[in-house]
Order: structure tokens, then C-alpha cells, then sequence
């Protein structure tokens, strides 16, 4: 049939009107809709412990989800992949908030990733989850750090190895960038504090993805022979911890001899070859996935079930995103808002269940009170904890054995204060955000 110029008028229309409508629908479908960015890096020398920490968000959205969602919305999960690549992480955080308009982010392992991304969260009013242990010196606005602070896991782990263990020299050993030099700075000024010579301190760093540790190991052995109880403590980071590990084996370095505490290794580091080796030496989390407690037992199950593997362990990390993503939902509840200056004022102050038993509770300086437990190394390449804190331990942003720092507050409750880097010998701010 021919179409009259009224009938294609009247078709238009139509279209125009339906189009229109689909238009809507979209900008609705958007509006009922939380967007959480996922921050973490899915290649590179990351990959091995990050991934995991991407598929902990997917659990815990995909969780919300099932319980109806949030203020009456489905929460969306974006995934970026900033591949283990400092400045591209800069990039895709502005990516999440520029183009995605997520309301919260959960991501970045390394202290170099969160450095890289914190003038971006900051300067577009963001909010980072940061789920892992850190060298302390910071207090952002737009930052929790739900890991552990150097009060919270490398301070007493050097408190264990000297009264309980006698040791008397010290190697420490990290990959070099911010993290193990900031953290090694406080454990050597601490060490000294505690009447450690300088000559019993021996300090190493390597680059990421180091594969050599041959000679490292050789003259951690030759540190070690001076007839003194020595430990490593260890800042080594990602893909890097599976060859330094192998080659104490080889080398025959046993937890008898010279003891090694990790601060960044963890079950998932361990689950990818023999741990027959490395019985006894040591680790410091806040977690463990041997933890004796119902809700453990219940978040052991939901990641399998999630993840449909039994064999998939659970880790440190993944607790804190636990806590972090429970903090921001019960923050989200309470102000009935997802914008990011309620959540900020919401927050502070509440508690949430951990999964060793107790309770983590958001403090004024962006940290979290966490129990401080030590365990050893098992064959099956699970922990078994040897000594832990009777209660948590509030983190402290700043640390008191650096004399720069003790003097330091960070504070984002109190408004006769409201920052980070709080001085208070002077009583002002230093002026930054952090």
C-alpha cells in the first residue's frame, strides 16, 4: 500500500515516541541501579593475588543482590583491569568515576597502585576500599584502609620473633617501592629503639616479578651464621614470593635455622606448589582460612559455592573486602544514600562481624580495629596460628616509632580537626588531603 505524507508523518512519530520511551526505560534501568567499581588487577605480577580480591566483590555484590539489593536497587559490579600497571590505575579509577559513575570503588593491593589512584579519588570526590596491609603514613578522606597498619601486623610480628622466638639479627627483605621502604623504616627505627646494632640489620630490596634469589638466599644464609638467632622479615610482594620461598628450600633454609615472617603471603600465594618445605616458618594477618569461628566456616562455604571450586582457598584480603563491602552497605542503610559525603559521615563508628569471631568497627582515621594473629606454615599450605591479640587492635594511621609521624593525628570526626595529617604540636593541618 502506499504510504500517504500523513501516514509517514504519523509513522515518524511513532518512532520518535518509541524511541523516547526506550530512551527512558534505559535512564531508568541506570537509575535503579548501584554501580561498585572493581579496581584489581587481572594480569600481570599481581594477577596471582588480585584476581581473587575481584571475584570477592562479584560474591558479596552478587550476596546483596539475593537479599534484595540496596535502598531498593540492584548493585551492578565494573571490572577494570589496570594490569598490574601504576599509572594505569590512575587511569582506569577515573575511568570508574568519570564514565562508569561508580559510587564506590574496591580495589588496588600494592601501595604503589593506592598512591597512584588517591589524587584521582580525591580530586573527584571518590571512595576507595583498600583491602590490604599498608605501610601506615596516610589518612585520606576518600580512603578506608580495611588492611592491617604496621601496629597491626609488622610491629607485632617482630614483638614474637624477639620475646617468644630470641632473635637477635634481622634481615629485612621487600620488593622495592613503597610499602617495604616505608615499613622497613619504621621496623629499623623500632629495632633500634629495642637496642638492635646497626650491624645486626641487614636490609635488601628487589624489583617486582624478581625471579633470582639464588645469591639473596646465599647471603641471607652467610647473615645468619654469625652466631646469633636470625629472621627474615618479609615485605616481598606477588609472583616473587614463589621463587624466594622455592629457593629456601633448595637452600635447605629451614624455619629452625633462620625463620621467615611474610606479610604478604597468604594461602592463595601458597595453594600453587610444595609447602613440605616451608612447615613452620611464619606469617602475620589479621586472618587466616583456618580460623575456628561459625562465620568463617559460613564465608568458607559461600566462596566455594560462589566460586565452584572446593580447592579455591580464602585469604587476609578477602576478609577485609568482606568487612569493607559490609561497612559501605551498613553506611549506605543508615544515610539512605550512596552519595559519597554521606557514606563519609555515615560510616564512622560502625561495627561489623570479622570472621575469626569478633568485630571490626570503622575508626575517625579511616581504620579498622582488627585481632593481629601469627601463624605457621602447615604442609597442606594452611596456617595454624601461634600466637594472637586477646581483642582487636585499633589501627593507627601514623606511626609512634618514626619521630616525624608520632606527632601526627588523623581524625575525620572531630570538627575541630577534619584531616589526616593532623600536627599536634603546631594544631594545624599540613594542608593535604592526606
Amino acid at each position: 500500500m502506499k504510504k500517504t505524507k500523513s501516514t509517514w508523518i504519523k509513522t515518524m512519530a511513532g518512532a520518535a515516541v518509541a524511541a523516547s520511551v526506550s530512551l527512558v526505560s534505559s535512564m531508568a534501568i541506570a537509575a535503579d541501579t548501584i554501580k561498585v567499581g572493581v579496581l584489581h588487577s587481572l594480569s600481570g605480577t599481581m594477577a596471582i593475588s588480585e584476581t581473587t580480591l575481584k571475584d570477592t566483590v562479584l560474591m558479596m555484590v552478587d550476596e546483596q543482590n539475593k537479599k534484595g539489593g540496596l535502598l531498593g536497587k540492584k548493585l551492578e559490579a565494573v571490572v577494570v583491569d589496570p594490569a598490574s600497571n601504576w599509572p594505569l590505575f590512575a587511569e582506569k579509577a577515573k575511568e570508574l568515576l568519570e564514565k562508569e559513575n561508580v559510587d564506590v570503588i574496591f580495589g588496588c593491593w600494592t601501595s604503589v597502585s593506592r598512591k597512584s589512584v588517591l589524587p584521582v579519588i580525591e580530586e573527584m570526590n571518590g571512595i576507595l576500599f583498600y583491602p590490604v596491609q599498608y605501610e601506615g603514613e596516610e589518612s585520606s578522606k576518600n580512603v578506608f584502609y580495611t588492611g592491617a597498619a604496621p601496629n597491626q601486623q609488622a610491629i607485632p610480628a617482630v614483638d614474637y620473633l624477639m620475646d617468644e622466638v630470641g632473635v637477635k639479627r634481622w634481615v629485612l627483605a621487600g620488593t622495592d617501592y613503597v610499602y617495604p621502604r616505608t615499613t622497613n623504616k619504621i621496623l629499623e627505627s623500632y629495632l633500634k629503639q629495642k637496642g638492635v646494632a646497626e650491624k645486626d640489620i641487614m636490609i635488601n630490596y628487589t624489583p617486582f616479578g624478581h625471579s633470582d634469589w639464588q645469591t639473596i638466599v646465599s647471603d641471607i644464609k652467610k647473615f645468619g651464621s654469625a652466631g646469633k638467632k636470625t629472621a627474615v622479615v618479609s615485605t616481598i610482594n606477588g609472583d616473587a614470593n614463589v621463587p624466594f620461598y622455592k629457593e629456601l628450600a633448595n637452600q635447605g633454609v629451614s624455619a629452625e635455622d633462620i625463620p621467615v615472617v611474610a606479610f604478604s603471603v597468604g594461602e592463595e600465594e601458597l595453594s600453587g606448589f610444595d609447602t613440605k618445605p616451608l612447615v613452620g616458618h611464619l606469617a602475620a594477618w589479621n586472618y587466616f582460612m583456618s580460623a575456628d569461628s561459625e562465620a568463617n566456616d559460613a564465608f568458607i562455604k559461600q566462596w566455594h559455592t560462589f566460586i565452584k571450586d572446593k580447592d579455591r582457598v580464602t585469604n587476609d584480603p578477602m576478609e577485609a573486602t568482606y568487612i569493607g563491602f559490609n561497612l559501605w552497605v551498613k553506611a549506605v542503610e543508615k544515610g539512605k544514600s550512596t552519595k559519597v559525603d554521606d557514606v563519609l559521615k555515615n560510616i564512622i563508628g560502625l561495627e561489623t562481624p570479622n570472621l575469626t569471631g569478633g568485630t571490626a568497627k570503622m575508626l575517625p582515621n579511616h581504620h579498622l580495629t582488627k585481632p593481629v594473629l601469627i601463624g605457621e606454615i602447615q604442609e597442606d599450605g594452611q596456617f595454624e596460628t601461634v600466637w594472637q591479640t586477646e581483642s582487636e587492635v585499633p589501627g593507627d594511621a601514623w606511626t609512634d616509632f618514626l619521630p616525624e609521624s608520632a606527632k601526627i593525628e588523623a581524625d575525620w570526626q572531630d570538627p575541630k580537626i577534619m584531616c589526616g595529617n593532623y600536627n599536634t604540636e603546631t594544631k594545624k593541618c599540613s594542608g593535604q588531603n592526606y
